[in-house]
Protein backbone atom coordinates (compact mmCIF):
# COMPACT_ATOMS: atom_id res chain seq x y z
CA UNK A 1 0.00 0.00 0.00
CA UNK A 2 0.82 3.59 -0.77
CA UNK A 3 0.54 6.26 1.97
CA UNK A 4 0.69 9.91 1.84
CA UNK A 5 0.18 11.74 4.84
CA UNK A 6 -0.21 15.38 5.11
CA UNK A 7 2.16 15.97 2.19
CA UNK A 8 3.57 19.78 1.68
CA UNK A 9 5.64 21.52 -1.19
CA UNK A 10 5.80 24.76 -1.95
CA UNK A 11 7.81 26.39 -4.96
CA UNK A 12 8.67 29.77 -4.00
CA UNK A 13 5.56 31.23 -3.39
CA UNK A 14 3.78 28.20 -4.65
CA UNK A 15 1.87 25.46 -3.19
CA UNK A 16 1.80 22.50 -5.85
CA UNK A 17 0.97 20.27 -2.88
CA UNK A 18 -1.12 21.24 0.08
CA UNK A 19 -1.97 18.79 2.86
CA UNK A 20 -2.31 15.88 0.40
CA UNK A 21 -3.28 12.78 2.15
CA UNK A 22 -4.04 9.58 0.20
CA UNK A 23 -4.27 6.07 0.38
CA UNK A 24 -3.71 3.22 -2.82
CA UNK A 25 -4.43 0.38 -1.71
CA UNK A 26 -2.33 -3.20 -3.78
CA UNK A 27 -3.71 -4.09 -7.03
CA UNK A 28 -5.61 -1.50 -7.98
CA UNK A 29 -5.80 1.33 -10.87
CA UNK A 30 -5.42 4.40 -9.58
CA UNK A 31 -6.36 7.49 -11.51
CA UNK A 32 -5.22 11.10 -10.17
CA UNK A 33 -7.10 13.62 -11.92
CA UNK A 34 -7.15 17.44 -11.78
CA UNK A 35 -6.67 21.23 -12.91
CA UNK A 36 -4.04 22.72 -15.03
CA UNK A 37 -1.13 23.48 -12.22
CA UNK A 38 -2.63 21.09 -9.77
CA UNK A 39 0.28 19.46 -8.39
CA UNK A 40 -0.70 16.04 -10.40
CA UNK A 41 3.13 15.54 -11.06
CA UNK A 42 5.06 17.34 -7.91
CA UNK A 43 3.06 14.23 -6.54
CA UNK A 44 3.99 11.78 -8.70
CA UNK A 45 7.92 12.75 -8.45
CA UNK A 46 7.43 12.77 -4.26
CA UNK A 47 5.94 9.23 -4.61
CA UNK A 48 8.75 8.24 -6.57
CA UNK A 49 11.33 10.06 -3.98
CA UNK A 50 12.69 11.84 -7.20
CA UNK A 51 12.01 15.34 -4.76
CA UNK A 52 11.74 15.93 -0.76
CA UNK A 53 8.29 16.80 0.44
CA UNK A 54 8.48 20.10 2.23
CA UNK A 55 6.36 18.43 4.89
CA UNK A 56 4.20 14.99 5.76
CA UNK A 57 5.67 11.50 4.44
CA UNK A 58 5.27 8.76 1.88
CA UNK A 59 5.47 5.64 2.80
CA UNK A 60 5.35 2.09 0.83
CA UNK A 61 4.75 -0.74 2.68
CA UNK A 62 5.40 1.41 6.06
CA UNK A 63 8.57 2.25 4.87
CA UNK A 64 9.10 5.91 4.09
CA UNK A 65 10.41 6.07 0.26
CA UNK A 66 12.97 9.16 -0.05
CA UNK A 67 16.49 8.47 0.28
CA UNK A 68 15.40 4.88 0.77
CA UNK A 69 16.74 3.09 -2.73
CA UNK A 70 15.21 -0.07 -0.85
CA UNK A 71 11.86 1.35 -1.57
CA UNK A 72 12.49 2.81 -4.75
CA UNK A 73 13.23 -0.92 -6.13
CA UNK A 74 9.80 -1.40 -5.65
CA UNK A 75 8.76 1.89 -8.14
CA UNK A 76 8.99 2.38 -11.56
CA UNK A 77 7.84 6.32 -12.19
CA UNK A 78 7.62 7.32 -16.23
CA UNK A 79 7.69 10.72 -16.14
CA UNK A 80 5.93 13.02 -19.13
CA UNK A 81 9.03 13.76 -20.11
CA UNK A 82 10.72 10.21 -20.53
CA UNK A 83 14.18 10.35 -20.10
CA UNK A 84 16.88 8.18 -21.67
CA UNK A 85 20.67 7.80 -21.94
CA UNK A 86 22.31 10.03 -24.61
CA UNK A 87 22.06 8.30 -27.53
CA UNK A 88 20.83 5.06 -26.18
CA UNK A 89 19.01 2.21 -27.89
CA UNK A 90 15.68 0.22 -26.03
CA UNK A 91 17.85 -2.71 -25.41
CA UNK A 92 21.14 -0.39 -23.78
CA UNK A 93 18.32 0.84 -21.76
CA UNK A 94 17.35 -2.34 -21.31
CA UNK A 95 20.98 -3.50 -20.09
CA UNK A 96 21.03 -0.30 -18.11
CA UNK A 97 17.27 -0.90 -16.09
CA UNK A 98 18.50 -4.32 -15.38
CA UNK A 99 21.50 -3.16 -13.25
CA UNK A 100 19.15 -1.00 -11.06
CA UNK A 101 15.79 -3.61 -10.59
CA UNK A 102 16.20 -7.02 -9.53
CA UNK A 103 13.14 -8.21 -11.30
CA UNK A 104 13.85 -7.00 -14.72
CA UNK A 105 12.81 -9.31 -17.09
CA UNK A 106 15.12 -8.26 -20.32
CA UNK A 107 13.74 -10.81 -22.50
CA UNK A 108 9.87 -10.18 -21.82
CA UNK A 109 10.80 -6.31 -22.75
CA UNK A 110 12.71 -7.38 -26.08
CA UNK A 111 9.78 -10.04 -27.21
CA UNK A 112 7.12 -6.87 -25.64
CA UNK A 113 9.43 -4.17 -28.54
CA UNK A 114 8.91 -6.58 -31.26
CA UNK A 115 5.25 -7.32 -30.67
CA UNK A 116 5.16 -3.36 -30.41
CA UNK A 117 7.09 -3.17 -34.13
CA UNK A 118 9.94 -1.14 -31.77
CA UNK A 119 13.46 -1.98 -33.24
CA UNK A 120 15.44 -2.48 -30.40
CA UNK A 121 18.69 -1.54 -31.42
CA UNK A 122 17.87 1.82 -33.19
CA UNK A 123 18.55 5.00 -30.84
CA UNK A 124 15.95 6.21 -29.40
CA UNK A 125 16.52 10.01 -30.47
CA UNK A 126 15.37 8.63 -33.55
CA UNK A 127 11.65 7.97 -32.11
CA UNK A 128 8.64 10.00 -32.44
CA UNK A 129 6.75 10.60 -28.63
CA UNK A 130 4.52 7.83 -29.29
CA UNK A 131 7.32 5.71 -29.74
CA UNK A 132 9.56 6.61 -26.91
CA UNK A 133 6.33 6.54 -24.47
CA UNK A 134 5.86 3.02 -25.36
CA UNK A 135 9.19 2.37 -24.01
CA UNK A 136 9.12 3.58 -21.40
CA UNK A 137 6.34 1.98 -20.15
CA UNK A 138 7.79 -1.41 -21.65
CA UNK A 139 10.47 -0.77 -19.40
CA UNK A 140 8.55 -0.29 -16.83
CA UNK A 141 5.91 -3.21 -17.15
CA UNK A 142 9.26 -5.39 -17.99
CA UNK A 143 11.01 -3.67 -14.34
CA UNK A 144 9.04 -6.24 -12.35
CA UNK A 145 8.24 -3.24 -9.34
CA UNK A 146 5.16 -3.95 -7.11
CA UNK A 147 4.51 -0.40 -8.60
CA UNK A 148 4.39 1.89 -11.35
CA UNK A 149 3.60 5.54 -11.49
CA UNK A 150 2.53 7.36 -15.05
CA UNK A 151 3.01 11.04 -15.67
CA UNK A 152 0.13 11.04 -19.19
CA UNK A 153 0.83 7.60 -19.88
CA UNK A 154 -1.26 7.87 -22.67
CA UNK A 155 -0.31 11.26 -24.51
CA UNK A 156 0.50 10.66 -27.81
CA UNK A 157 -0.25 6.65 -28.02
CA UNK A 158 -2.66 5.65 -31.23
CA UNK A 159 -5.64 4.30 -30.31
CA UNK A 160 -4.45 0.77 -31.00
CA UNK A 161 -1.14 1.34 -28.95
CA UNK A 162 -3.69 2.57 -25.81
CA UNK A 163 -5.29 -0.69 -26.28
CA UNK A 164 -2.64 -2.50 -26.26
CA UNK A 165 -1.28 -0.65 -22.67
CA UNK A 166 -4.26 -1.21 -20.91
CA UNK A 167 -4.21 -4.95 -21.49
CA UNK A 168 -0.55 -5.39 -20.34
CA UNK A 169 -1.38 -3.60 -17.48
CA UNK A 170 -4.18 -5.57 -16.60
CA UNK A 171 -2.08 -8.83 -17.16
CA UNK A 172 0.21 -7.64 -14.58
CA UNK A 173 -2.69 -6.65 -11.98
CA UNK A 174 -3.72 -10.09 -12.65
CA UNK A 175 -0.30 -11.97 -12.48
CA UNK A 176 1.55 -10.49 -10.38
CA UNK A 177 -0.31 -7.90 -8.10
CA UNK A 178 1.12 -4.57 -10.36
CA UNK A 179 -0.46 -1.35 -8.55
CA UNK A 180 -0.50 1.36 -11.58
CA UNK A 181 -0.94 5.13 -10.45
CA UNK A 182 -1.83 6.84 -13.50
CA UNK A 183 -2.08 10.50 -14.00
CA UNK A 184 -3.90 11.85 -16.68
CA UNK A 185 -6.05 14.90 -18.05
CA UNK A 186 -7.92 12.28 -20.67
CA UNK A 187 -10.68 11.03 -18.20
CA UNK A 188 -12.23 9.24 -20.83
CA UNK A 189 -9.14 6.90 -20.78
CA UNK A 190 -8.61 6.71 -16.73
CA UNK A 191 -12.51 5.48 -16.84
CA UNK A 192 -11.92 2.45 -19.30
CA UNK A 193 -8.99 1.40 -16.65
CA UNK A 194 -9.30 2.71 -13.07
CA UNK A 195 -10.87 1.34 -9.89
CA UNK A 196 -10.11 4.35 -8.14
CA UNK A 197 -10.02 8.19 -8.22
CA UNK A 198 -8.50 10.91 -6.37
CA UNK A 199 -9.22 14.24 -7.39
CA UNK A 200 -6.85 17.58 -7.13
CA UNK A 201 -7.61 21.12 -7.10
CA UNK A 202 -4.68 23.79 -6.34
CA UNK A 203 -2.52 20.79 -4.56
CA UNK A 204 -5.37 20.14 -2.70
CA UNK A 205 -7.41 16.73 -2.67
CA UNK A 206 -11.48 17.32 -3.52
CA UNK A 207 -12.40 13.77 -2.94
CA UNK A 208 -10.55 10.54 -3.38
CA UNK A 209 -12.86 7.62 -3.72
CA UNK A 210 -14.24 4.47 -5.98
CA UNK A 211 -15.28 4.99 -9.21
CA UNK A 212 -18.20 3.04 -8.87
CA UNK A 213 -19.50 4.18 -5.69
CA UNK A 214 -18.59 8.13 -7.44
CA UNK A 215 -20.87 7.37 -9.86
CA UNK A 216 -23.54 5.90 -7.38
CA UNK A 217 -23.72 9.21 -5.30
CA UNK A 218 -24.31 11.40 -8.37
CA UNK A 219 -27.27 11.43 -10.30
CA UNK A 220 -27.94 13.68 -13.94
CA UNK A 221 -31.15 14.26 -14.26
CA UNK A 222 -33.48 16.03 -17.66
CA UNK A 223 -37.12 16.70 -17.17
CA UNK A 224 -39.51 19.48 -17.45
CA UNK A 225 -41.41 20.62 -14.84
CA UNK A 226 -45.32 22.42 -15.38
CA UNK A 227 -44.52 25.24 -12.97
CA UNK A 228 -41.49 26.99 -11.05
CA UNK A 229 -43.56 25.49 -7.98
CA UNK A 230 -43.05 22.48 -9.34
CA UNK A 231 -39.51 23.03 -10.04
CA UNK A 232 -38.99 24.03 -6.13
CA UNK A 233 -41.15 21.46 -4.60
CA UNK A 234 -38.74 18.73 -6.49
CA UNK A 235 -35.19 20.54 -5.55
CA UNK A 236 -36.56 20.96 -2.25
CA UNK A 237 -33.28 19.60 -0.31
CA UNK A 238 -31.46 18.53 -3.03
CA UNK A 239 -27.44 18.73 -2.85
CA UNK A 240 -27.52 20.50 -6.40
CA UNK A 241 -24.23 21.11 -8.33
CA UNK A 242 -24.97 22.00 -11.72
CA UNK A 243 -28.86 23.29 -12.85
CA UNK A 244 -28.83 24.37 -16.14
CA UNK A 245 -31.80 25.34 -18.34
CA UNK A 246 -32.83 25.39 -22.16
CA UNK A 247 -36.47 26.40 -22.98
CA UNK A 248 -38.18 24.37 -20.74
CA UNK A 249 -35.70 21.79 -20.46
CA UNK A 250 -33.61 21.00 -17.13
CA UNK A 251 -30.50 19.33 -16.90
CA UNK A 252 -29.28 19.10 -13.04
CA UNK A 253 -26.54 17.39 -11.54
CA UNK A 254 -27.35 16.24 -7.91
CA UNK A 255 -25.17 15.00 -5.56
CA UNK A 256 -27.29 12.14 -3.97
CA UNK A 257 -28.38 8.35 -4.01
CA UNK A 258 -30.78 7.18 -7.21
CA UNK A 259 -33.50 6.15 -5.38
CA UNK A 260 -33.24 9.84 -3.24
CA UNK A 261 -33.31 12.01 -6.21
CA UNK A 262 -36.28 9.98 -7.84
CA UNK A 263 -38.31 10.33 -5.00
CA UNK A 264 -37.81 14.18 -4.81
CA UNK A 265 -38.63 14.48 -8.47
CA UNK A 266 -42.09 12.57 -8.36
CA UNK A 267 -42.91 14.83 -5.24
CA UNK A 268 -42.77 17.60 -7.75
CA UNK A 269 -44.39 15.58 -10.40
CA UNK A 270 -42.35 17.07 -13.65
CA UNK A 271 -43.90 16.39 -16.65
CA UNK A 272 -40.83 14.49 -18.15
CA UNK A 273 -37.64 12.94 -16.45
CA UNK A 274 -35.19 10.50 -16.51
CA UNK A 275 -32.21 9.96 -14.86
CA UNK A 276 -29.07 9.52 -16.84
CA UNK A 277 -25.24 8.30 -16.10
CA UNK A 278 -22.72 10.36 -15.67
CA UNK A 279 -19.47 10.16 -16.87
CA UNK A 280 -16.10 10.41 -15.34
CA UNK A 281 -15.37 13.88 -17.10
CA UNK A 282 -19.12 15.16 -15.97
CA UNK A 283 -18.30 14.27 -12.18
CA UNK A 284 -14.80 16.22 -12.57
CA UNK A 285 -16.72 19.18 -14.09
CA UNK A 286 -19.12 19.48 -11.22
CA UNK A 287 -16.90 18.71 -8.38
CA UNK A 288 -14.38 21.29 -9.83
CA UNK A 289 -17.48 23.94 -10.86
CA UNK A 290 -18.70 23.63 -6.93
CA UNK A 291 -14.74 24.57 -5.67
CA UNK A 292 -14.76 27.94 -8.29
CA UNK A 293 -13.51 26.73 -11.49
CA UNK A 294 -15.61 26.68 -13.75
CA UNK A 295 -15.00 27.03 -17.54
CA UNK A 296 -18.08 29.93 -18.23
CA UNK A 297 -15.69 32.04 -16.44
CA UNK A 298 -13.03 31.58 -18.80
CA UNK A 299 -15.49 32.17 -21.56
CA UNK A 300 -17.44 34.67 -20.26
CA UNK A 301 -14.70 37.03 -18.37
Amino acid sequence: MIELLELLKSFDDIKAVNHVSLSIKDGEVFGLVGTNGAGKSTLLRIMAGVIKPDGGVVCVDNRAVYDNPEVKRDIFYISDDQYFLPNSTPEEMADYYEGIYPSFDKLKFLKLCGGFGIDVKRKISSFSKGMKKQVSILLGICAGTKYILCDETFDGLDPVVRQGVKSLFAAEISDRGLTPVIASHNLRELEDICDHIGLLHKGGVILSEDLGDMKVRMQKVQCVFASSDDEAKALEDMNVLIHEKRGRLHTITIRGEREEVEAAFKRGNPIFFEVLPLSLEEIFISETEVVGYDIRKFVLG
